[in-house]
């Protein structure tokens, strides 16, 4: 179910299985996207979680062999209705819109919007990765993300300035090497502006969002070329970010890990970009599992 679907594999055996259907073993995060997928239902629903308030449960939705037809729609508005305003001056069902004709327009022609820039922010582990990816299978926008472009530069920059690869929590690595990451990614996604190419910036943006001069810089500079600019903010708790970084094994995150207590210490999960933005709230994974049942259900539109 999850190679089908896109998603990591689980390294899945029989006895881990059993394990999970005994109660003895709670399953992590890879292993429950594949069991919502495989059964249809949502973490609630087989009883990995309580509800979040006003969280959808019941998905409903009914996979379809035919390319596009009314339930396909029904399942794409569902989904972005994870986007909601974060401020009260943002247009959350226009931005909505924008992404629908944009997934239209592939397969139909005749999106009406002009270019957009999104910006998907949020704390390591959150999930921006994960909602990115899904926004780009829907629109056919591209994903620039700061760590798959600037990766392997940064550690060979670290190791020669008489650090070590995975560093990302020093001064020399804030002060001197993180400001050269943001500032290649906003070239790369400047070469995309430039030619009115809708595009999707994944990153933490912890103090570019929340800086009003940086964030007015970037949306002049789009705004002069026609390119709307969109700030989505992906709220996560602490516990889904603990698991979800310790399941993807990045080496950069080791530190994180290694010192839990001293990372959480500097995290503000009440921290939000200072411009009008959309928040995704993925408590509990709850947005990621959503979006994974519409990517079930579009099976043979995105795979």
């Amino acid at each position: 179910m999850a190679r089908a679907a896109g998603l990591a594999v689980p390294a899945a055996n029989f006895q881990t299985l059993w394990q999970h259907e005994q109660g003895e073993v709670y399953p992590g995060p890879h292993y429950r996207r594949a069991y919502c997928l495989l059964y249809r239902a949502t973490e609630p629903e087989l009883g990995f979680r309580r509800a979040l308030p006003n969280e959808a449960t019941k998905l409903g939705f009914t996979a379809s062999s035919e390319p596009h037809d009314g339930s396909h729609v029904l399942a794409v508005e569902r989904a972005l209705l994870q986007l909601v305003p974060g401020t009260e001056d943002i247009d959350g069902p226009g931005v909505q819109q924008r992404i629908l004709d944009a997934w239209k327009r592939r397969h139909t022609g005749g999106d009406p919007n002009r270019p957009t820039l999104m910006m998907v922010g949020g704390y390591a582990g959150s999930g921006k990765s994960e909602f990115s990816r899904f926004i780009s299978q829907l629109t056919g926008w591209p994903v620039l993300d700061k760590d798959s472009i600037t990766r392997p530069l940064v550690e060979r920059l670290l190791v020669a300035m008489g650090s070590e690869p995975n560093d990302r929590h020093t001064d020399l690595y804030r002060n001197r090497i993180r400001p050269l990451e943001y500032q290649c990614l906003l070239e790369t996604a400047y070469a995309n502006i430039d030619c009115a190419i809708s595009t999707v910036l994944t990153a933490p943006f912890l103090a570019e969002a929340t800086d009003p001069r940086w964030m007015r810089r970037l949306i002049n500079r789009c705004e002069a070329r026609g390119v709307t600019v969109v700030v989505v903010w992906v709220e996560c708790d602490l516990d889904t970010m603990h698991e979800y970084i310790g399941f993807r094994s990045a080496a950069r995150d080791s530190w994180k890990l290694q010192n839990w207590a001293t990372y959480v210490a500097g995290i503000d999960l009440e921290l939000r970009p200072v411009v009008p933005h959309l928040i995704v709230d993925n408590r509990l994974g709850a947005a990621i599992s959503f979006t994974d049942q519409v990517r079930l259900v579009f099976g043979t539109v995105f795979l």
